[in-house]
Order: structure tokens, then sequence, then C-alpha cells
């Protein structure tokens, strides 16, 4: 080539030029024919020849961020004519969004398969890191060196210049699709939902984004470093660096054709990964921290309805002796036990299920079952005096409350014994 052109270009070019003769040369021709071959193919990719041909094609293509063929293959053409193309140019910020803008993506395309070497021939990414659209659209040197044709009826650089750029217009009016979800969004303060106002919302699908995300999962679980993890795993080896993503489902845009969707989208085989969107599995706990009152809401009479029966055979034994004694305070120390263990198992959910505000908790307690009083709960008394006179009425009222209309009626000396036996258990209730 006589113009002095980036080397991207270039290239670009001289792959174009290879895949055309692997097409037509084959060994059935003479060495006459192959030499017609290469002067054809010489002609046909030349500056004057291909550019005004891909000027003109340029048009069958729309750069688009979000094309709207994802949300329907049919979606860009209706009876208004196509749908507009977006290109969104949002700007980066730190502003911990992932969004358009924030993730550094080539721009999609669609339209025309057969036009799709212009795109590629567009968006080459040159030397100075720009690409060659981005020239265009500036009127650099670069630009206007490689525009600038000499010859008869040959497009002037103006002209070549507006057929590229055909491929990112976006037209004069923004036109939908109805294939396309839309969404209608309040914009208005007026509470009288006869007058509220709303745009209408047409939900786009960023596909830079989105195979941007693919290509950065296949890395995670194809790359080298996740090969040789999975080996040394196998072999019972240490290994660094070893994640996985679970629950990935594939999605699949245009079926057998791809390319009718977008240029990524056919670059990537229609394929496209999915992260896992369902609710999310409540961890089931059969300890629920109390909101009111831990000797309503945690601990139930019903429980120790076995201690309960075998205290009412015991008080209605005429004999007062050592070993009638020794057997209800077992029963008392044994329902004693069954809230000792119960206050355990609220401790170990306390941390994840209670929540101050919204807590109606006794301040005595709160502090005996929360994870942060557990310090102070060894120096200070001043909640034992409470807790204690709490779980002694649990085991009075629990006992007339199960046996209903046969309980005995038992006294203040009772009463006054039932905590005695609950105060020796002091230690273990801190």
């Amino acid at each position: 080539m006589i113009k002095m052109m980036d080397k991207a270009i270039e290239d670009f070019f001289e792959e174009r030029k290879a895949n055309w003769l692997k097409k037509n040369v084959t060994a059935a021709l003479s060495e006459v024919e192959v030499k017609e071959k290469n002067i054809e193919c010489e002609e046909l990719f030349s500056l004057k020849n291909w550019l005004p041909n891909a000027a003109k094609r340029a048009g069958q293509i729309s750069i688009s961020t979000h094309p709207c063929t994802f949300s329907h293959p049919s979606a860009r053409k209706n009876k208004n004519g196509y749908a507009t193309s977006i290109i969104a140019e949002n700007k980066q910020a730190n502003d911990g969004f992932l969004r358009s803008g924030n993730v550094d993506v080539s721009p999609d395309a669609l339209g025309n398969a057969a036009a799709l070497d212009v795109y590629k021939f567009l968006t080459l990414t040159l030397s100075d890191g720009q690409s060659l659209l981005g020239h265009i659209e500036r009127d650099t040197e670069l630009a206007i060196n490689l525009l600038t044709l000499s010859g008869n009826d040959i497009p002037d650089y103006e002209s070549l210049k507006q057929g590229f750029l055909a491929m990112k217009s976006g037209g004069t009016e923004n036109i939908s699709s109805a294939k396309i979800k839309q969404v209608y969004f309040p914009v208005s303060d007026i509470t009288d939902a006869d007058d509220m106002a709303y745009h209408q919302l047409s939900v786009l699908t960023a596909s830079g984004i989105l195979f941007d995300l693919r290509k950065r999962i296949d890395n995670m679980r194809f790359g080298d470093e996740i090969k040789q993890a999975r080996e040394h795993r196998r072999e019972k080896k240490a290994y660094d660096n070893h994640k996985e993503i679970a629950g990935l489902a594939t999605i699949a845009y245009g079926g057998t054709k791809p390319q009718n969707i977008s240029v990524l989208n056919s670059q990537n085989g229609g394929k496209a990964h999915l992260f896992m969107s369902i609710p999310p599995k409540i961890k089931e706990s059969e300890t629920l921290f109390p909101r009111v009152d831990f000797f309503k809401q945690t601990v139930r009479y019903s429980h120790c309805r076995t201690q309960f029966q075998k205290l009412h055979i015991l008080y209605n034994q005429n004999a007062n002796n050592m070993h009638v004694r020794q057997a209800r305070d077992e029963l008392y120390q044994d329902i004693v036990d069954y809230i000792v263990e119960k206050m355990w198992q609220v401790r170990a959910v306390a941390f994840e299920q209670y929540f101050e505000n919204s807590n109606e908790l006794p301040r005595a307690q709160k502090f005996w079952l929360c994870d942060e009083y557990k310090e102070a709960r060894v120096l200070e008394s001043w909640w034992l005096d409470e807790l204690e006179n709490s779980i002694t009425s649990f085991i009075f009222y629990g006992y007339e409350k199960i046996l209903a209309r046969r309980a005995i009626k038992l006294g203040n000396a009772e009463y006054s014994h039932m905590a005695s036996v609950v105060s020796q258990n002091a230690e273990l209730l801190r």
C-alpha cells in the first residue's frame, strides 16, 4: 500500500486478502490463473475500491451499546421504521454501580451480517488506543489521509466520512418497538392517579457488559490457574486461587442464527452466562429470639408436663421424708435444667436475631440473653434476682396450669423452697 497507515489497518487488509485468496485460489488453478487471482485480490482490497464500497454498506449496521434485538429478534424493524440504536456514553465514576461507563467494553452492533467487515474496520483499535471511527469523527490527520482518495468517480473525504458515520447515526427521532419490554415509570408528585405522569421506558440489554461477564467467568472456570488448582485438589496438594461459581445457567440468543441478534452475540456463539437469581434460602431455626418475654415465647409449660405430673404424685403422698423431698427437688432441678438449655439455645441465635429497636424484652432478660452483656453478667447481680423470681414463678404456676383442677393449692412456703432450689443454679444462669 502506498499510503502510510496504522499497523492495525494494514493487518486488517492483509487478513482480508489472505482469507479471500484461501477461498478463491485452489490447487486446480494454473499458475497464470493464480497470478490473475492475486491481481484481482489486490484490486478488490485497494483503498480506492474497498473504502467507497464499505462506506455504502456502513449504514446497514448500527452501533449500539444496548441492542433491542436481545429482547426480540424482530424488534429492530416495525411499522414505524427501525428502532433507534441506543449508544450509552456515560462517564466512569467510582459510584459503586455496575453500569455503562464503569465497565470498559466495546460497543455492540446489529444489522446486516454481510457488513460485519465494515464494523470490524471502524472499530479497529489503533496504535494510540483510539478506534478508527473515533479518528473519523474528530477529522484527525490519520482519518483525512486515509479517506482522501484520488481518481475519477471516487467519493471525496466528506462523502466517505458521512457514509461511515451512518453506522453510528441514530436518526432524528426516537423509535421503540412493541416487542421490547415496556415499563411505565411515575415522574409526577401528583397524588391523584388520574393525573399521574409517566415516562415509558424500553428495557434493553447492555450486551457489552453481558459478554464481558461471560469472558470473566470463562477465565475463572477454564483458565490456567483454575486448571492447576483442580489438579492439585485431585492430588490432595495445597493450592491457591481456587474459585468456583455454582448455580450458573447459560442462555442462548438467536438460536441457530446468533448473527441476527448482534455482532457480539455472533462472536460469542449466542451464549451468555446467568447467575442464579432466586430468593435467598432462609436458614431455618427451631429457636427464635424472644421479642417480649422469654418465659412466654421460648419455654413452654407443656415441655415439662412429665415433671409436673410426677410432682403431683409426690404432693399427694402423705409421707414427708428425705426420699420424697429429694425426689421433689430433683424434679424442680429438671425444670431449671430445661430452662438453662433453652437459655443457651437463645444465646446462640442472639447475634443474628436480636434487634434493639424492635425488641421489648425486660431489661433483666436482655442482660441475661444477649452476648453484649456477657462480661457484665459476671460482675453484676441485680438482674439475677429478677430472673430467679421469673424461673420460680414458671415452676409454681406451671404446675397449676398443667394439672388444672386436679392441682393442689401450693402456699408461700413451697414457693420459697422452689426459689431456694433455683438460687442454687445462679452460676449456671450467668
